[in-house]
């Protein structure tokens, strides 16, 4: 057809160019919107009936497979708790991070944060399966930590929450030898008793010191903490850290070994602020570079010969013979009068009293 018109002509170069540029821009795809976390945290309704509510985990449930936002990490050195095993995951709301505090203190975490922590046994007989037993979490809502316990079921297909406790009875296999265990699952009342900071309850294992490590997420190894600000959880931190060791690491010092133990293990009561604050002995990671700290060459302030299976123990370490030290008879047993820690185990962990033990008839420290 034949354009007379100068309007027509405008009109027909248009639409040319309009479908020109259709065309150039086929196959481009829109801006993909920014991933948003699925996980349902109303803390006006925390804690939910049961572990699926929150959304953390992708099903089935017991993959233990987090959704966005809930990012995998783990401490240098972990808590002993009769050999169960514990992935650990933290979660924190849109536009909010958790801040430094300093080494040896927990990361100042903002309200809605959520720490998750799975106890779990490999190769549980018979079947050689995998078996959760709980999942715990911490929420802090209103400046505070409130603390929510999820057994649970033996379908493995959820978790209810429970704060009453209970004995869950486990035989598993492990490095060729076969263990059993009436696993403990703590009652609400005792969580406080380890978390505890001048009676304000507070997390045990996200202090910078334990956290300072790599951690490989989906196949990208980086620095939890440099992973925590990237992913804008954490805002800072300086580039050095007083950090621990990890004490099952032969190669590594042994004395370092020792007190990164006492730290994660026994530090959180044995503080200023702790349960067991009017004990002498300071068993954080900072304080033990003081061997008096440790108890070297102190006096027990009670008699314990009249133990049952006890020696004559004159310190709390006595240099050179872990036979008088008081601190071996406290890991040595299964005594819940007696044992050190106070909750968490009622096993005896075989590995720490033989590197406590070695590292005592090491020391030469003259008491008299």
């Amino acid at each position: 057809m034949k354009i007379t018109h100068p309007f027509y002509g405008i009109l027909w170069i248009f639409l040319i160019l309009l479908q020109s540029c259709s065309s150039d821009n086929e196959g481009i795809p829109e801006e993909e919107a920014e991933e948003v976390s699925p996980v349902v945290m109303d803390l006006d309704a925390v804690p939910y009936p049961k572990l699926s509510d929150y959304h953390f985990f992708k099903l089935p449930l017991s993959d233990l497979e987090p959704v966005y936002g809930v990012l995998p990490y783990e401490p240098i050195s972990s808590l002993f708790s009769d050999y169960a095993k514990k992935k650990r995951f933290v979660w924190m709301p849109e536009n909010v991070s958790a801040s430094f505090d300093g080494d040896a203190k927990t990361l100042n975490f903002p309200n809605g944060t959520a720490l998750i922590k799975n106890f779990y046994y490999e190769k549980v007989q018979p079947g050689n399966l995998t078996q959760i037993l709980e999942t715990r979490l911490m929420i802090k809502i209103a400046g505070e930590w409130i603390f929510a316990n999820y057994v649970w079921n033996e379908d493995q297909t959820e978790a209810f929450y429970n704060m009453d406790g209970g004995f869950v009875p486990v035989i598993w296999s492990e490095n060729g030898q076969t263990k059993e265990v009436n696993y403990r699952i703590p009652h609400g009342a005792e969580c406080v008793t380890c978390h505890n900071s001048s009676e304000i309850p507070l997390p045990i294992g996200t202090k910078p010191q334990h956290l300072n490590k790599n951690y490989t997420y989906d196949g990208e190894t980086k620095n939890q903490l440099a992973k925590w600000k990237e992913f804008g959880y954490l805002t800072d931190f300086p580039n050095q850290i007083n950090t621990l060791v990890d004490y099952h690491d032969e190669n590594q010092d042994l004395e370092l070994r020792v007190r990164s133990y006492l730290d994660i293990n026994c530090a959180h009561c044995h503080s200023d602020n702790g349960f067991c604050n009017y004990r002498y002995m300071r068993f954080g990671f900072e304080r033990t570079h003081e061997h008096d700290k440790m108890g070297i060459c102190i006096t027990p302030d009670e008699d314990i010969t009249h133990w049952p299976e006890v020696g004559e123990p004159t310190h709390i370490i006595y240099p050179g013979d872990h036979e008088k030290s008081v601190i071996y008879y406290r890991l040595n047993t299964v005594e819940e009068s007696y044992r050190m820690p106070l909750r968490g185990r009622t096993l005896i962990h075989d590995e720490a009293v033989e590197m406590i033990s070695e590292w005592i008839d090491s020391q030469v420290e003259n008491c008299e």
